[in-house]
């Protein structure tokens, strides 16, 4: 009897699961991977038919979730906007994370589209609903304080605007009539909220012009105020009716969010298969992508949703083992990146390198005019940022040949040796990020600013490079120039440093001097912290 008792025991707890578990269960079968792809298919359809509607205004998508829905053809450009920035009561403008090249091409196009979405049932991510709110605002009030104080010290930002300012038609130019600089914030938003954040964005605005950005070029480039829309799977839209950008007085920011919310059928239908939609559903692509990025899904998006789920999961692996075999090949034949052999000439041109072009422009004053381009393609097409005329490179190590470089730093440690590297030429530090280990970065800096002092002394130009080209080789970049530049942009084997204070002010103007030109830069805060503690102790060095 106590036996039989016993073996009916398992089965009673399996008969008893519990809500929770139950629950569990039931969103783990629906959370597969051929729903995640399909769903994102279907969103992206959508993102497609509301670009149609303004051809002619750029398409951005917001990283890293709103790579999933854009196809990589149609994008012109990414940014970088953190829901962090916009949660109740933590609301922020992060100058680590400007987006200027966002304002200048918005103003060069007369607006731009920002894709993004989320899993947690909102119709709008907090990135849409506050953060880039907040930044258009900080932005344009920004601007009419520039623009207000060129025309009270008498000189106009251009010689059109001095005209009219001569004239006496400097309202018009002033922004104090037409250029609206108050925060416009969606109609869900609580007025407690709306007001908090309207009596933070004067101490934004100070932060932002504090932080050295180039006020002077987002003036110049920005005719009209930037202002944030809001456009979701609920917008109701009549398509003979459809708005003129430029008949607009403003510069619109407009936001799709991609996926619809939660009230919507999640059981679909296709030709062949049944699938269940869900929202959101490329955020926190750790979780469900199995190692598929967004280029390989959109590369063989195709073979991926037409061979339904029952293959779906066979055909990612063979896919993304596929191109990990494609890149170690590359790795095994042809470097991933090539440094050639040092030069004994010397570079006595301090505005042209090379085939690209630079300006020195000092961090702490703004620019006359908007800096030349300074991206290099590499031969397999990926981007270089060149950092202003400071014979400084970043990207990442996917490069196959690049003819203007002397010397590499590279912090990546899954990459290899290139052929034909001296110790010279070549450094390897294996820095891991922040959260495999605290302290990697710290402990690879002074090897990376001998490195770089070294090479520079000589009139050398190095490619600081790691696995992406936002993170790390930004966060080294970061350190040599805060340690071996002064504070206009010059090269001066560590003068300056040694004779100021090391604060985060300073260390935050010269990431964002950094930013101006390498716009895809993201480095993390863990990071960041490593390179002021790094600073800090060789300032302590120096003082002994």
């Amino acid at each position: 009897m106590a036996a039989a008792a016993a073996a009916s025991e398992p089965a009673t707890d399996e008969g008893t699961l519990s809500i929770y578990k139950a629950a569990r269960r039931i969103k783990r079968r629906e959370s597969t991977l051929y729903n995640a792809l399909r769903s994102v298919a279907d969103d992206a359809a959508f993102v497609a038919e509301i670009a149609a509607l303004w051809p002619a205004l750029p398409l951005v998508a917001n990283l890293r979730c709103g790579l999933w829905y854009t196809q990589p053809r149609t994008l012109a450009a990414t940014c970088y906007f953190k829901s962090t920035d916009g949660h109740a009561g933590n609301w922020g403008f992060s100058t680590a994370r400007l987006n200027l090249h966002l304002a200048l091409l918005a103003g060069e196009r007369g607006g731009c589209i920002i894709v993004d979405s989320t899993r947690k049932g909102k119709r709008f991510p907090d990135s849409m609903s506050k953060t880039i709110p907040i930044w258009c605002c900080v932005l344009n009030q920004a601007i009419q304080r520039h623009r207000l104080r060129a025309i009270n010290q008498g000189s106009g930002l251009n010689s059109a605007m001095s005209v009219a300012v001569s004239k006496g038609d400097a309202e018009k130019y002033s922004g104090s009539s037409n250029w609206d600089s108050s925060v416009h914030l969606p109609v869900w938003v609580l007025d407690t909220e709306k007001n908090a954040i309207e009596g933070r964005i004067e101490e934004w605005a100070d932060k932002f012009e504090s932080c050295g950005a180039d006020i002077h070029s987002l003036s110049l480039g920005l005719q009209k105020p930037l202002r944030p829309l809001w456009i979701s799977q609920s917008t109701r839209i009549w398509l003979n009716e459809v708005p003129e950008h430029e008949l607009w007085e403003f510069t619109p920011v407009i936001l799709v969010s991609a996926s619809a919310s939660r009230t919507v059928p999640t059981q679909r239908m296709s030709s062949e298969y049944s699938w269940h939609y869900i929202p959101g559903a490329g955020d926190d692509e750790e979780s469900w992508a199995r190692g598929l990025t967004p280029a390989l899904f959109w590369k063989h998006s195709y073979d991926l949703l037409d061979g339904g789920p029952d293959l779906c999961n066979q055909l990612v692996a063979d896919i993304v083992e596929k191109d990990r075999v494609y890149r170690a090949q590359r790795g095994e034949y042809s470097p991933q990146i090539t440094a050639k052999h040092l030069k004994s000439s010397s570079h006595n041109d301090p505005y042209c390198y090379g085939d690209h072009t630079t300006i020195t422009q000092s961090m702490n004053s703004d620019p006359s005019a908007i800096a030349p381009t300074n991206t290099q393609y590499s031969s397999d097409g990926h981007v270089v940022f060149w950092i202003g005329a400071s014979n400084l490179a970043v990207s990442s190590t996917k490069q196959d040949d690049l003819p203007d470089v002397d010397c590499i730093l590279n912090c990546d440690s899954t990459s290899r040796s290139p052929s034909g590297s001296s110790e010279n030429s070549y450094l390897e530090l294996p820095i891991v990020g922040s959260k495999d280990d605290r302290f990697s970065l710290l402990k690879n800096l002074p090897r990376a600013i001998n490195f770089a002092k070294k090479n520079l002394t000589a009139g050398r130009k190095i490619l600081v490079c790691c696995q992406t080209g936002e993170d790390i080789s930004i966060c080294v970049a970061l350190a040599i120039i805060t340690r071996l530049f002064n504070d206009s942009g010059c090269f001066d084997c560590g003068d300056f440093f040694a004779k100021r204070d090391i604060t985060k002010l300073e260390m935050r103007k010269r990431l964002v001097f950094i930013c101006k030109y390498a716009v895809n830069a993201r480095p993390s805060r863990g990071n960041l912290r490593q390179v002021y503690s790094f600073l800090c102790n060789e300032k302590e060095q120096l003082s002994c």
